[in-house]
C-alpha cells in the first residue's frame, strides 16, 4: 500500500519490476539502487507476480469491513440536521443523543466544510480560516469583558436582495435609490461565562461607545456580574480616547489588543460572527425595524438556553450566581 511519503511512486515501481523481472538483477541490488529496502523490494515484486501492472497502484487505506462504524440511518440523520440547522457537532451531538466526536468523524467522512468556511445564510463554502494555538479562559465573571462593534447593513423595506430571490440581478433595480446606511452591533461579552449583551445603535462614535458600556455594565451587573475588572477593546480611536471615564467610574482598567490582532478579541469576534449566523443572516427579514426587534429575544436566548460549547454544552447563565 502506498502513502503520501513512500520512496517510491508507480513510476519507480515499475523501474524496479523491470530491473528484477525483465533484466534478471538481484532483488538487493535494484533495491540499493533505489533506496527502499530489501523487504519492500521483494513486497512490490510479489504484488507484481500475483496482480500485475495494476498490483504497483497505490490502494485505498480503508478496510475491506467496519463492524462498528455508525449506522447509515444515523449518518444520513446527522448530515440532514447539518444541513437544516447549520450547528456544529457539538449541538448535533447532544440533540441526537450521540457523541460529538461521533458527528465530527461522519461530517469529515462525506467532507463536510467547517461552519466558519461557510456562508451563514446559505451554508456554500466560501471562504477558509485562521485558527490560533493559544487559548485562554479567566477564573471568575467581571475578571475581562470584551467590547467590539459589528457594523451591518440595513434591510429596506420590503427586503434586500435576498428577498428578492437571491441574486444580486434581481437586486439590480436598487442601485440606483438613496442608500440606507448602517446598523452598528455594539456588544460586551464576559471572558468566564461568555455572557453577554448587545445593542443596535446608529454609529459608532466615542460617546455612544460611552454610553452603551454604561449600560451594559448595568445590564451584567443585574444578572450577577457585579464588578468589571478589565474592558480589552481593540484600538479604534472611539475606544482609545472615550471610554477613560466610563473605565474610571467602573473602578476598571482597560486594556488593548495588538493592533492588527483580532484574534485577541476572539471572543468578541466570535460573537459578531454568531450574531451574523444565528441572528441577523438567520432568515430573511422584510424590514429593518423586524431584524431589530428580533435581537433581544435572540440574546435572552443566548444567555439563558443557547447551549455553549466552550461551557461544556451550558448556557452562560449557568455560570453566573443567581440574583
Amino acid at each position: 500500500m502506498g502513502h503520501r511519503n513512500a520512496r517510491l511512486n508507480v513510476r519507480g515501481r515499475a523501474l524496479l519490476v523491470e530491473r528484477v523481472v525483465g533484466v534478471g538483477r538481484p532483488v538487493a541490488h535494484v533495491a540499493k539502487e533505489l533506496g527502499v529496502s530489501r523487504q519492500c523490494a521483494h513486497r512490490w515484486i510479489r504484488r507484481y507476480h500475483r496482480e500485475g501492472v495494476a498490483g504497483l497502484h497505490d490502494r485505498p487505506s480503508r478496510p475491506r469491513h467496519s463492524p462498528r462504524r455508525t449506522a447509515a440511518e444515523v449518518e444520513a440523520r446527522v448530515l440532514q440536521v447539518r444541513r437544516e440547522d447549520r450547528r456544529g457537532p457539538d449541538w448535533i451531538g447532544a440533540e441526537l443523543g450521540i457523541s460529538p466526536r461521533t458527528v465530527s468523524a461522519i461530517l469529515a467522512r462525506y467532507h463536510v466544510p467547517h461552519l466558519a468556511e461557510c456562508d451563514p445564510l446559505t451554508g456554500e463554502l466560501i471562504r477558509a480560516t485562521r485558527q490560533t494555538a493559544q487559548r485562554y479562559e479567566r477564573s471568575r465573571p467581571g475578571e475581562l469583558v470584551h467590547m467590539d462593534v459589528k457594523k451591518l447593513g440595513r434591510i429596506p423595506d420590503g427586503g434586500g436582495w435576498r428577498a428578492d430571490g437571491g441574486t444580486l440581478a434581481n437586486h439590480a433595480a436598487r442601485l440606483d435609490k438613496t442608500l440606507i446606511g448602517y446598523d452598528y452591533v455594539h456588544s460586551l461579552i464576559d471572558d468566564h461565562s461568555r455572557f453577554a449583551y448587545s445593542e443596535i445603535l446608529a454609529d459608532e462614535k466615542g460617546a455612544t461607545c460611552a454610553v452603551f458600556l454604561e449600560r451594559a455594565a448595568a445590564y451584567f451587573a443585574a444578572h450577577g456580574i457585579g464588578q468589571i475588572e478589565r474592558v480589552m477593546t481593540d484600538n479604534a480611536w472611539a475606544y482609545r480616547y472615550s471610554l477613560r471615564d466610563v473605565v474610571g467610574q467602573l473602578a476598571a482598567k482597560q486594556v488593548f489588543i495588538r493592533p492588527h490582532c483580532p484574534w485577541q478579541n476572539g471572543k468578541v469576534e466570535r460573537l459578531n460572527r454568531t450574531l451574523q449566523t444565528e441572528w441577523a443572516y438567520r432568515q430573511v427579514f422584510t424590514s429593518n425595524a423586524e431584524r431589530a426587534a428580533a435581537l433581544a429575544p435572540w440574546l435572552e436566548h443566548y444567555n439563558n438556553r443557547r447551549r455553549h460549547s466552550a461551557l461544556g454544552g451550558r448556557p452562560p447563565i449557568s455560570r453566573l450566581s443567581p440574583t
